[in-house]
């Protein structure tokens, strides 16, 4: 079809009205509603256009406590009772049945809900005070002793999901079916980039070794009807650490820059004729590429980390894609100003075997953790830096199958720990409690912790109202924290 006729279809009056940075309409109202709003301008990424250009922070709503966040999500659940929730009361416990009276008729998963019995099952391994705070951590995470007075332990964490895919998709964007923006794509269209030459968002995957592991899709990290500029980048592990990166043709730098420039002269003429914003991203992309050309390369050499600091997180720093070595790779992109760093590490899924396959798991992620707090914290870094490090859900106190030493937990959405360090959260305390099973939180309207309360959290430490980050999409307001009367957990707030 001739371009212009091509144009001419594309070019409605409702097309008019909602294109650009805003849309003409969305200008109209804006000054009806509000006629400071357009002198003042806005906190929102350049009026929902693809955003701020690189190296331009964005406008919070009030002071944030935290400048960027790393979260390292544990996919497949780990399980509180054999981690962070301690319960000595299990040592006379264990064995018994669930009672009716603790259970409630709680939804069970298929994998359990025809046993005929539920007998109780202790930690495997002891638990210990730790630190000047005195937090119980267990001996399955021995690296964590040392970082007791840097982390806040929420064990009164719930949610909505019973199964992993929706569970870890609800954690991600804020609701169980896909096709909304994640965490990640909304620090990054809410707070800007302080990077040239990193896009805001980067997404590093462990490498897995457990058969079990469930898989991970990129909408975990994408950014839905966001500017598509706004979804996370993934490195690699092994090969180029970004697809595409280099220009196969060998091109002088000169040439490719100039080729760029004539690129852009093209996208500038044709987002003139059809008026779409997404050109802009396309653009934003190409000028980051030839950007990361230079930086990528610099951030994935660590010739130049101490030895103190190789030993600091661990033999796996120096095998690219360990967990430790991405901890170590995420510490040197929040040097370099990235704003959201999402480590993935899957196989925490034990339905049997538990005993056996969690302290493998967990000793490829324990060191790497632990030192990346004690890393940031001894460069001044862990004050401004949220760490988050959790599953999608916990696991239940009854034994899957097995016997009493060998056996497996079920998924259990009741209540479960995370933990949270640095950025503006409280280090060396607990907060929320479960009952003597580890199965009901105590007080829930009070102490209570949903997922939505936790990511308004998150935002409220970046320095975003989460009522007040939205972005127009269909006809609606849509924001990541639902239209439910959640709010950040004030009580863990330094």
């Amino acid at each position: 079809m001739n371009p212009a006729d091509e144009a001419g279809l594309q070019v409605n009056r409702r097309h008019f009205f909602s294109s650009g940075a805003s849309g003409v309409g969305a200008i109209a109202l804006s000054s009806l509603m509000n006629p400071q709003r357009l002198q003042a301008g806005t906190s929102l990424a350049a009026e929902n256009g693809p955003g701020y250009s690189p190296g331009h922070p964005g406008k919070p709503h009030f002071p944030g406590k935290a400048k960027r966040v790393i979260y390292l999500c544990q996919s497949g659940a780990p399980s509180q009772i054999d981690t962070f929730d301690y319960k000595p009361s299990l040592e006379k416990l264990n064995g018994q049945e669930l009672p009716d009276s603790i259970r409630g008729g709680q939804r069970l998963t298929g994998m359990t809900s025809r046993q005929s019995s539920f007998p109780a099952a202790k930690s495997f391994l002891p638990f210990r005070q730790h630190g000047k705070s005195g937090q119980w951590i267990s001996d399955l995470l021995p690296h964590h002793h040392a970082i007791a007075d840097e982390i806040c332990i929420i064990k009164s964490m719930y949610t909505e999901a019973i199964n992993h895919d929706p569970a870890i998709t609800f954690f991600q964007t804020g609701h169980q079916q896909p096709g909304r923006p994640s965490l990640g794509a909304w620090a990054s269209y809410g707070l800007g980039s302080e990077s040239e030459n990193l896009p805001a968002f980067v997404v590093l995957l462990d490498k897995n070794t457990d058969p079990q592991a469930q898989p991970l899709y990129a909408r975990l990290w994408g950014s839905a009807f966001l500017p598509s500029n706004h979804q996370g980048v993934k490195l690699r592990s092994s090969g180029d650490p970004v697809l595409y990166l280099n220009d196969p043709t060998g091109a002088d730098r000169n040439d490719r820059r100039q080729l760029l420039d004539r690129i852009t002269k093209l996208n500038e003429l044709r987002k003139a004729d059809v008026g779409d914003p997404e050109i802009d991203t396309r653009v934003a992309a190409y000028e980051m590429a030839y950007r990361m050309q230079m930086s990528v390369p610099d951030l994935t050499d660590i010739s130049d980390e101490t030895e103190e600091t190789m030993e600091l997180y661990g033999p796996d720093a120096s095998v690219p894609g360990t967990h430790a070595a991405n901890c170590l790779l995420a510490r040197r992109l929040a040097e370099r100003g990235v704003r959201f760093i999402q480590i993935y590490h899957r196989g925490w899924d034990h339905h049997g075997g538990l005993p056996t396959r969690h302290p493998k798991i967990a000793k490829e992620v324990d060191q790497g953790s632990a030192a990346l707090v004690m890393d940031l914290k001894r460069r001044g870094l862990l004050e401004d830096t949220l760490i988050i490090w959790g599953g999608e859900f916990g696991r239940t106190v009854y034994r899957q199958g097995g016997n009493e030493t060998n056996y497996g937990r079920d998924h259990h959405p009741r209540c479960f720990s995370i933990w949270l360090a640095g950025g503006g959260v409280k280090g060396g305390i607990s907060y929320g409690e479960t009952d003597e099973w580890s199965y009901n939180i105590l007080d829930r309207d009070r102490y209570g912790v949903h997922v939505h309360d936790l990511n308004a959290t998150i935002l409220h430490l970046l320095g975003f109202d989460h009522r007040k980050l939205s972005y127009r999409f269909q006809g609606l307001d849509f924001r990541l924290t639902g239209v439910e009367d959640h709010k950040p957990v004030a009580d863990i707030l330094a």
